[in-house]
Protein backbone atom coordinates (compact mmCIF):
# COMPACT_ATOMS: atom_id res chain seq x y z
CA UNK A 1 0.00 0.00 0.00
CA UNK A 2 1.20 3.61 -0.78
CA UNK A 3 1.37 5.67 1.95
CA UNK A 4 1.17 9.69 1.41
CA UNK A 5 0.61 12.98 3.44
CA UNK A 6 0.67 15.93 1.17
CA UNK A 7 -1.94 16.52 -1.66
CA UNK A 8 0.70 16.95 -4.08
CA UNK A 9 1.60 13.71 -3.74
CA UNK A 10 -1.42 11.80 -3.65
CA UNK A 11 -2.87 13.89 -7.00
CA UNK A 12 0.58 12.67 -8.70
CA UNK A 13 -0.56 9.06 -7.73
CA UNK A 14 -3.54 9.38 -8.56
CA UNK A 15 -2.63 11.42 -12.34
CA UNK A 16 -0.15 8.18 -12.66
CA UNK A 17 -3.55 5.73 -12.06
CA UNK A 18 -5.54 7.66 -14.73
CA UNK A 19 -3.10 7.26 -17.04
CA UNK A 20 -3.38 4.10 -17.58
CA UNK A 21 -6.85 4.48 -17.62
CA UNK A 22 -7.51 3.01 -13.98
CA UNK A 23 -11.21 3.76 -11.77
CA UNK A 24 -10.52 5.49 -8.86
CA UNK A 25 -12.61 4.82 -5.27
CA UNK A 26 -12.31 6.36 -2.50
CA UNK A 27 -13.04 5.82 1.44
CA UNK A 28 -12.68 9.07 3.76
CA UNK A 29 -12.36 7.57 7.34
CA UNK A 30 -11.43 9.49 10.20
CA UNK A 31 -9.18 6.07 11.36
CA UNK A 32 -9.72 3.92 14.72
CA UNK A 33 -11.17 1.31 12.08
CA UNK A 34 -13.56 -1.27 12.36
CA UNK A 35 -15.16 -4.07 10.10
CA UNK A 36 -17.69 -1.46 8.96
CA UNK A 37 -14.99 0.61 7.73
CA UNK A 38 -12.98 -2.50 5.95
CA UNK A 39 -16.65 -3.57 4.55
CA UNK A 40 -16.07 0.03 2.68
CA UNK A 41 -12.54 -0.73 1.24
CA UNK A 42 -14.53 -4.38 -0.27
CA UNK A 43 -17.48 -3.16 -1.98
CA UNK A 44 -15.10 0.11 -3.39
CA UNK A 45 -12.57 -3.34 -4.63
CA UNK A 46 -15.40 -4.11 -6.72
CA UNK A 47 -16.15 -1.38 -7.80
CA UNK A 48 -12.96 0.77 -8.99
CA UNK A 49 -9.50 -0.23 -9.98
CA UNK A 50 -7.68 1.51 -7.33
CA UNK A 51 -9.09 2.06 -4.28
CA UNK A 52 -8.04 5.34 -1.74
CA UNK A 53 -8.82 5.33 2.02
CA UNK A 54 -8.03 8.83 4.11
CA UNK A 55 -7.46 8.91 7.92
CA UNK A 56 -8.20 12.31 8.53
CA UNK A 57 -9.54 13.58 11.87
CA UNK A 58 -11.31 16.43 10.77
CA UNK A 59 -11.24 19.27 13.82
CA UNK A 60 -13.63 21.14 12.12
CA UNK A 61 -16.84 19.01 12.77
CA UNK A 62 -16.43 18.39 16.19
CA UNK A 63 -18.88 20.45 18.42
CA UNK A 64 -16.79 19.54 21.31
CA UNK A 65 -13.13 19.94 21.77
CA UNK A 66 -12.81 17.24 24.72
CA UNK A 67 -14.07 14.97 22.06
CA UNK A 68 -12.25 15.50 18.90
CA UNK A 69 -8.76 15.02 22.07
CA UNK A 70 -10.05 12.07 23.01
CA UNK A 71 -10.84 10.53 19.46
CA UNK A 72 -8.85 7.51 19.06
CA UNK A 73 -6.43 7.34 16.70
CA UNK A 74 -4.37 3.76 16.62
CA UNK A 75 -2.98 4.57 13.57
CA UNK A 76 -0.57 1.91 12.66
CA UNK A 77 -3.31 -0.54 13.76
CA UNK A 78 -5.67 0.89 11.63
CA UNK A 79 -2.48 0.73 8.28
CA UNK A 80 -2.06 -3.01 9.17
CA UNK A 81 -5.87 -3.40 8.12
CA UNK A 82 -6.02 -0.92 5.28
CA UNK A 83 -3.12 -3.57 4.06
CA UNK A 84 -4.82 -6.75 4.92
CA UNK A 85 -7.87 -5.04 2.83
CA UNK A 86 -6.01 -4.62 0.12
CA UNK A 87 -6.35 -1.09 -0.08
CA UNK A 88 -4.07 0.99 -2.80
CA UNK A 89 -3.30 4.15 -0.98
CA UNK A 90 -3.72 5.86 2.00
CA UNK A 91 -3.64 9.72 2.46
CA UNK A 92 -2.86 10.92 5.66
CA UNK A 93 -2.40 14.35 6.23
CA UNK A 94 -1.27 16.57 9.18
CA UNK A 95 -4.48 19.05 9.69
CA UNK A 96 -1.71 21.75 8.35
CA UNK A 97 -1.79 20.16 5.35
CA UNK A 98 -5.67 20.79 4.96
CA UNK A 99 -6.15 23.52 6.75
CA UNK A 100 -4.80 27.11 6.61
CA UNK A 101 -5.29 29.35 9.02
CA UNK A 102 -7.83 31.71 8.00
CA UNK A 103 -10.18 30.17 5.56
CA UNK A 104 -13.68 29.63 5.98
CA UNK A 105 -16.61 27.83 4.73
CA UNK A 106 -20.57 27.64 4.85
CA UNK A 107 -22.80 26.06 2.09
CA UNK A 108 -26.25 26.70 2.34
CA UNK A 109 -27.74 23.47 1.91
CA UNK A 110 -31.24 24.02 3.58
CA UNK A 111 -33.11 22.39 6.43
CA UNK A 112 -31.41 19.52 5.77
CA UNK A 113 -28.31 20.56 7.90
CA UNK A 114 -30.71 21.63 10.58
CA UNK A 115 -32.80 18.41 11.29
CA UNK A 116 -32.12 15.32 13.63
CA UNK A 117 -28.16 15.30 13.55
CA UNK A 118 -28.05 18.36 12.38
CA UNK A 119 -30.30 20.10 15.44
CA UNK A 120 -28.15 17.79 18.26
CA UNK A 121 -24.81 18.84 17.25
CA UNK A 122 -25.31 22.61 14.93
CA UNK A 123 -22.48 23.26 12.75
CA UNK A 124 -21.32 19.33 12.09
CA UNK A 125 -22.12 19.08 9.29
CA UNK A 126 -20.54 22.15 7.73
CA UNK A 127 -17.26 20.87 9.11
CA UNK A 128 -18.18 17.71 7.56
CA UNK A 129 -19.08 19.16 3.68
CA UNK A 130 -15.80 21.60 4.17
CA UNK A 131 -13.58 18.27 4.65
CA UNK A 132 -15.48 16.24 2.04
CA UNK A 133 -15.02 18.73 -0.39
CA UNK A 134 -11.56 19.04 0.33
CA UNK A 135 -10.60 15.43 -0.10
CA UNK A 136 -12.50 14.97 -2.99
CA UNK A 137 -11.15 18.23 -4.56
CA UNK A 138 -7.69 16.36 -3.78
CA UNK A 139 -8.44 12.61 -4.87
CA UNK A 140 -10.53 13.34 -7.64
CA UNK A 141 -12.48 9.92 -7.44
CA UNK A 142 -14.73 8.41 -9.41
CA UNK A 143 -17.02 6.78 -6.82
CA UNK A 144 -16.87 7.65 -3.08
CA UNK A 145 -18.11 4.98 -0.29
CA UNK A 146 -19.89 5.83 2.78
CA UNK A 147 -21.91 3.52 5.68
CA UNK A 148 -25.59 3.79 5.63
CA UNK A 149 -24.87 4.13 9.62
CA UNK A 150 -24.03 7.86 9.22
CA UNK A 151 -27.75 8.17 7.00
CA UNK A 152 -28.12 11.64 7.01
CA UNK A 153 -24.50 12.62 6.86
CA UNK A 154 -24.70 10.33 3.17
CA UNK A 155 -27.57 12.68 1.96
CA UNK A 156 -25.33 15.97 3.38
CA UNK A 157 -22.93 14.83 1.41
CA UNK A 158 -25.06 14.05 -1.53
CA UNK A 159 -26.61 17.32 -1.42
CA UNK A 160 -23.14 19.17 -1.16
CA UNK A 161 -21.65 17.57 -4.67
CA UNK A 162 -24.86 17.87 -6.36
CA UNK A 163 -24.71 21.65 -5.24
CA UNK A 164 -20.90 22.06 -6.23
CA UNK A 165 -21.14 20.06 -9.73
CA UNK A 166 -18.44 17.58 -8.32
CA UNK A 167 -18.20 14.33 -11.05
CA UNK A 168 -18.22 11.86 -8.15
CA UNK A 169 -20.76 9.15 -7.66
CA UNK A 170 -21.73 8.18 -4.02
CA UNK A 171 -22.40 4.70 -3.03
CA UNK A 172 -24.17 4.16 0.41
CA UNK A 173 -22.86 0.93 1.73
CA UNK A 174 -25.10 -1.68 4.32
CA UNK A 175 -24.56 -1.17 8.11
CA UNK A 176 -22.17 -3.75 9.63
CA UNK A 177 -23.28 -5.07 13.09
CA UNK A 178 -21.56 -6.73 16.05
CA UNK A 179 -22.90 -10.25 16.35
CA UNK A 180 -25.43 -8.86 18.91
CA UNK A 181 -26.54 -6.48 17.01
CA UNK A 182 -24.90 -3.69 17.60
CA UNK A 183 -23.79 -1.60 14.76
CA UNK A 184 -19.96 -0.65 14.68
CA UNK A 185 -19.01 2.33 15.08
CA UNK A 186 -15.01 3.91 17.01
CA UNK A 187 -17.08 4.98 19.59
CA UNK A 188 -18.01 1.73 20.56
CA UNK A 189 -14.44 1.63 22.60
CA UNK A 190 -16.26 4.30 25.01
CA UNK A 191 -18.79 1.86 26.04
CA UNK A 192 -18.16 0.12 29.65
CA UNK A 193 -19.41 -3.56 30.05
CA UNK A 194 -22.77 -2.48 31.04
CA UNK A 195 -23.38 0.56 28.98
CA UNK A 196 -22.35 -2.07 25.94
CA UNK A 197 -25.03 -4.20 27.29
CA UNK A 198 -27.62 -1.48 27.48
CA UNK A 199 -26.59 -0.40 23.94
CA UNK A 200 -28.23 -3.19 22.28
CA UNK A 201 -31.70 -1.50 23.12
CA UNK A 202 -30.95 0.56 19.64
CA UNK A 203 -30.63 -2.23 16.99
CA UNK A 204 -33.34 -4.20 19.50
CA UNK A 205 -35.68 -1.48 19.19
CA UNK A 206 -34.88 -1.04 15.42
CA UNK A 207 -35.50 -4.38 14.78
CA UNK A 208 -38.46 -4.38 16.16
CA UNK A 209 -40.22 -1.21 14.73
CA UNK A 210 -39.27 -3.03 11.13
CA UNK A 211 -41.12 -6.62 12.22
CA UNK A 212 -44.29 -4.29 13.09
CA UNK A 213 -44.14 -1.72 10.64
CA UNK A 214 -47.93 -1.07 9.54
CA UNK A 215 -48.05 2.58 7.54
CA UNK A 216 -51.51 3.21 9.30
CA UNK A 217 -49.56 3.12 12.96
CA UNK A 218 -46.40 5.50 12.70
CA UNK A 219 -46.82 7.52 15.56
CA UNK A 220 -47.88 4.70 18.00
CA UNK A 221 -44.75 2.38 16.76
CA UNK A 222 -42.55 5.89 17.44
CA UNK A 223 -43.99 6.72 20.79
CA UNK A 224 -43.82 2.95 21.77
CA UNK A 225 -39.99 2.75 20.62
CA UNK A 226 -39.32 5.98 22.84
CA UNK A 227 -40.93 4.61 25.60
CA UNK A 228 -38.96 1.40 25.17
CA UNK A 229 -35.72 3.59 25.37
CA UNK A 230 -36.83 5.76 28.25
CA UNK A 231 -37.08 2.49 30.04
CA UNK A 232 -33.61 0.82 29.10
CA UNK A 233 -31.30 1.93 31.65
CA UNK A 234 -28.49 4.50 31.22
CA UNK A 235 -29.63 4.93 28.27
CA UNK A 236 -31.32 8.73 26.98
CA UNK A 237 -32.46 9.01 23.74
CA UNK A 238 -32.10 11.84 21.72
CA UNK A 239 -35.22 11.00 19.03
CA UNK A 240 -36.30 7.88 17.48
CA UNK A 241 -38.00 8.83 13.88
CA UNK A 242 -39.73 7.12 11.13
CA UNK A 243 -39.17 9.55 8.09
CA UNK A 244 -38.94 9.96 4.56
CA UNK A 245 -35.33 8.79 3.28
CA UNK A 246 -35.56 10.62 0.64
CA UNK A 247 -35.87 14.24 2.77
CA UNK A 248 -36.08 13.14 6.63
CA UNK A 249 -39.51 14.67 6.95
CA UNK A 250 -42.40 13.01 8.85
CA UNK A 251 -43.35 9.30 7.16
CA UNK A 252 -47.00 8.93 6.43
CA UNK A 253 -49.16 6.69 5.21
CA UNK A 254 -48.42 7.02 1.51
CA UNK A 255 -44.63 7.45 1.69
CA UNK A 256 -42.69 5.27 -0.68
CA UNK A 257 -39.12 4.95 1.03
CA UNK A 258 -39.65 4.58 5.51
CA UNK A 259 -36.17 4.49 7.32
CA UNK A 260 -36.35 4.21 11.36
CA UNK A 261 -33.62 6.73 12.57
CA UNK A 262 -32.64 6.57 16.22
CA UNK A 263 -29.76 8.45 18.60
CA UNK A 264 -29.30 7.99 22.09
CA UNK A 265 -27.04 8.54 24.79
CA UNK A 266 -25.82 5.54 25.94
CA UNK A 267 -23.76 6.08 29.69
CA UNK A 268 -21.64 8.99 27.98
CA UNK A 269 -21.16 7.66 24.22
CA UNK A 270 -23.62 9.30 21.80
CA UNK A 271 -24.93 6.52 19.55
CA UNK A 272 -26.36 6.42 16.14
CA UNK A 273 -28.61 3.59 14.31
CA UNK A 274 -31.28 2.95 11.27
CA UNK A 275 -32.92 0.45 9.62
CA UNK A 276 -34.43 1.45 6.08
CA UNK A 277 -38.04 0.11 6.97
CA UNK A 278 -39.68 0.08 3.37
Amino acid sequence: MEKFTTKSSVQQYVQQQRASGKTIGFVATMGALHAGHISLIDIARRHCDIVISSIFVNPTQFNDTKDLEKYPRPIAVDVAMLEQAGCDALFNPEVEEMYSGDEGWHLDIGELEHLLEGRSRPGHYQGVMQVVHKLFTIVKPDEAFFGQKDYQQFMVINKMTALMKMPVKLVMCPIVREPDGLAMSSRNIHLSADDRRHSLVLSQTLNQVYRDFDPASIAGLQDQAMQTLYNEEGVEPDYFVLVDGDTLHPANQNTQKVVALVAAKVGNTRLIDNVIVQ
